[in-house]
């Protein structure tokens, strides 16, 4: 029986690191080695040639990606991120454009629109999925309104009925950050194909992950095109292969090594496996934590599957306890995981801050000079500007890494004695 709380100088419910969430194993290390073997870690060209498009298991990659989701195109880039910014070139953003965006996700999928020196326009987010409220989203449409970059966040489908017919009632394109949410469906579409473009992640600490990369999906040919030649320096090409509309045909070098994309290949084979571990694992501790007081589990959107990037959950402000203080001393309870121990518990109050809480909007300061494009915006950043996100933000989001596949039975088990035992102990508090 505990008598007192961790964070109080108490005994810890458990200290022994959390096991390390590792995916990587024979198969990657085989590929790897392969391609180190070929001497070929990269074979883009920079110019009109048939390497333009990359190296064999780039093209490997792509193929199978496409396969996987039966997407017409497939692209590797090397980071979600930089899909985004190609995303918004591809579809032929230009300064004095609109894009509608979420204050509420990693700040990529709010600024990708400022590359082009188009302005993001906030909007808020459903208090119970966390994706962008089609409500919301309306109330923002402008004459210059361009698109919509929705996110997948946590693992959730956005509300594809109803934001693609304010999408289509108002010819907008949708980007669908799909970062979070490899692998999930709803109505028996899949994340990445629920928009114009849609965005995979395989940064480090995603479901699967080549390190840092991204995929980009897409049924259009044109944006397919497009989307290519920003990957990599279109200016170089667009002579030669006949494109005539030169908008936003200025290229990066957004390109994937032939390295990422071996490790990339094997990591899908395994993302079915990983994602039954989560759902497992998320099954157990919600049973677990059935009627635990003041917490209310997370909710999945009808007819779709939930990819659970996070196990996004919701307190209850008026059980009298204030939910930072709760969480701080579930924290005091429990270990960092393995080879993550620098980043802390895995356990969150609220996500990230609102994004146009960040100085490049509170400043409106992003390339600078008489027209940065957020000088012009017609939205005041103040408090008060998403209140929803900032609900959840300050007072009653939390969000947990507890049900990666690398945990057992045993180790949720620790996790929900925290639970209990700071909720039996919240006069302490």
């Amino acid at each position: 029986m505990h008598d007192k709380l961790a964070i109080h100088g108490g005994t810890q419910v458990r200290d022994a690191l959390f096991p390390a969430h590792v995916t990587v194993a024979d198969d990657e290390m085989a590929a790897v080695s392969k391609v180190i073997e070929s001497g070929i870690l990269s074979n883009y060209l920079g110019a009109y040639h048939e390497n333009f498009m990359g190296g064999e298991t780039v093209r490997e990659c792509e193929t199978r990606w496409a396969e996987r989701f039966g997407a017409k195109h497939a692209l590797a880039v090397n980071s979600n991120t930089s899909g985004l910014i190609a995303a918004m070139g591809a579809i032929g953003v230009q300064p004095g454009d609109e894009v509608i965006v979420t204050a509420y996700s990693m700040s990529a999928s709010a600024v990708a629109p400022l590359f082009y020196g188009a302005t993001p326009i906030f909007a808020d987010v459903e208090p119970d999925m966390f994706c962008l409220d089609p409500a919301s989203i309306e109330a923002v449409i402008t004459e210059r309104t361009k698109a919509i970059i929705v996110v997948d966040l946590f693992g959730q489908p956005f509300n594809v009925k109803a934001i693609r017919a304010l999408a289509q009632k108002h010819d907008l394109k949708i980007i669908e950050d799909a970062a979070q949410a490899p692998g999930i469906q709803i109505d028996g579409e899949y994340a990445g194909l629920l928009g114009d473009i849609g965005i995979f992640s395989l940064n480090y600490h995603k479901h699967i992950h080549s390190g840092e990369g991204g995929i980009i999906l897409t049924n259009d040919d044109d944006l397919a095109q497009r989307l290519s030649l920003i990957r990599n320096h279109a200016e170089a090409v667009v002579e030669p292969m006949g494109v005539t509309d030169l908008t936003n045909m200025l290229g990066f070098n957004f390109r994937m090594t032939e390295i990422e994309a071996a490790i990339a290949i094997h990591q899908l084979e395994k993302l079915d496996g990983l994602l039954q571990e989560r759902w497992d694992r998320v099954s157990y501790f919600e049973q677990k934590m059935a009627g635990f007081p003041g917490f209310s589990l997370p909710v999945v959107r009808e007819n779709a599957t939930h990819a659970y990037y996070q196990h996004a959950c919701l307190w209850d402000v008026s059980s009298g306890i204030q939910r930072n203080a709760f969480v701080d001393a579930v924290k005091a309870e429990l270990p960092v995981f393995e080879l993550r121990e620098k980043e802390g518990v895995k356990l969150g109050a609220g996500y990230v801050r609102p994004i146009y809480m960040l100085p490049t909007f509170q400043h409106r300061i992003s390339i600078g000079g008489a027209h940065d494009p957020l000088k012009s915006s017609w939205q005041d950043y103040s408090k008060g500007l998403c209140p929803v996100v900032e609900d959840l933000h300050h007072n009653t989001l939390i969000a947990h890494e507890f049900i990666v596949p690398s945990m057992a039975e045993s180790d949720i088990d620790d996790v929900v004695r925290a639970f209990e035992k700071v909720w039996d102990l919240r006069t302490q508090l």
